[in-house]
């Protein structure tokens, strides 16, 4: 069925998921691999006393014939050395909120050389991972959530069934079912037909460290039948409260913008557009 207002919606939506930095960026190398990007001189506004406490440095140097920044750690401490520049940004007010919760840091091949604390990633320029579920009564309709007011990011507006970050602790199959768990108190294997749907992929200016983040993110999204009699109820205190939707309901709302921009593209992938 042919929708205008959300056909213009999505046009506008897969422009803005993929914006190249507000800012010049330069390359952050750890451990001799690149794992993410600063902007010209962000870091010039920490202390380095933190690092030097632990024999880490951080300097200009070159990388592929261009400036950037190293953090230089020894052999298996890479860890704990993004975690203490992570700790210096938190004490200059550089960074997002703090979550005590470590995520994968990976180099280009995809493999994991480090974590670090959730609040630095954005600043720091590091790809993260996130997982969506897209919950559908027997009837057809969809379940979404409104996000809690005290959400740090896109509070009050509108989301899937379930959408949360991987942490490092987890595999994707172990971060779906901890998410729906916290987010919708339901455990995977209660749902029916659960389906891997595809993925999304954002690259765009974030406002972490004043307005000089960069998110770069994978979303993979899955969907599944929820039974009848059943109904999500949040456990974490992040959800406002729940509501069972038809989809050309959802497609409206999705299209006057109040649906986070990552459910709204998750929502389009599983109708395939």
């Amino acid at each position: 069925m042919q929708n205008p207002a959300f056909d213009q919606w999505l046009a506008g939506a897969r422009h803005e998921a993929q914006r190249p930095p507000a800012q010049p960026r330069q390359p952050l190398v750890v451990a001799g691999q690149v794992i993410g990007s600063v902007a010209e001189g962000f870091l010039h506004q920490i202390s380095l006393q933190r690092l030097l406490d632990k024999r880490y440095s951080l300097s200009i140097k070159e990388h592929d014939d261009a400036p950037a920044w190293w953090l230089q750690a020894p052999p298996g401490s890479a860890t704990d050395a993004l975690n203490s520049l992570a700790a210096a940004l938190r004490d200059e007010s550089l960074c997002g909120p703090w979550r005590d919760e470590q995520l994968a840091v990976c180099n280009a091949a995809g493999e994991v050389v480090a974590t670090v604390e959730r609040g630095a990633v954005r600043v720091l320029g590091i790809t993260t991972r996130a997982v969506h579920l897209v919950g559908l009564a027997p009837d057809g309709r969809m379940w979404v959530q409104k996000r809690s007011m005290q959400k740090p990011n896109n509070p009050g507006l509108w989301d899937t069934l379930m959408g949360g970050m991987v942490s490092a602790a987890d595999s994707l199959p172990e971060a779906l079912a901890r998410e729906t768990w916290e987010e919708a108190g339901l455990r995977i294997s209660d749902l029916h037909h659960v389906t891997r749907g595809g993925h999304v992929d954002f690259g765009r200016p974030s406002r972490e460290g004043g307005g000089v983040g960069y998110m770069l993110e994978r979303i993979d999204w899955f969907s599944a039948e929820v039974p009848e009699g059943m109904e999500p109820c949040n456990q974490d205190g992040e959800v406002e409260r729940f509501d069972l939707l038809p989809i050309p309901e959802v497609r409206e709302q999705v299209a006057q913008g109040q649906f986070t921009l990552e459910a709204g593209l998750v929502i389009a992938g599983f109708l395939g557009l």
